[in-house]
């Protein structure tokens, strides 16, 4: 559990640097470029700890699905970037497919 855990804080740094990316204005912003760093660093960091412990495939599917998927939502609450309907479905085919992955692996 202490590991999903770890992986849930990857995915959680990893959007907070993905949204934070507009805000640095190709890095000319010094606070947002900081913040950005870092998030990307302590996602990659939460990230390692648990590719060590369970499988890759898994790890890295669960990390770029759901945080595609976050961050397309909160891009379309914060950014008010619209996604249209064929966009919503190919996210919530992610969500299913990382469900699928998590409950098909094997067990360690």
């Amino acid at each position: 559990m202490k590991l999903y855990l770890f992986l849930l804080a990857a995915i959680v740094f990893e959007v907070l640097g993905t949204m934070l990316l507009p805000a640095t204005k190709n890095f000319s912003k010094i606070l947002p470029s900081i913040i950005l760093s870092c998030s990307y660093i302590a996602s990659f960091y939460f990230l390692s700890l648990t590719v060590g412990k369970l499988p890759l495939a898994i790890v890295y599917s669960t990390w770029a699905g759901l945080g595609v998927f976050t961050v397309a939502l909160l891009s379309y609450f914060i950014y008010q970037q619209h996604l249209r309907w064929q966009s919503v479905t190919g996210l919530f085919l992610i969500v299913i497919g990382v469900v699928i992955v998590n409950l098909y692996k094997e067990q360690l």
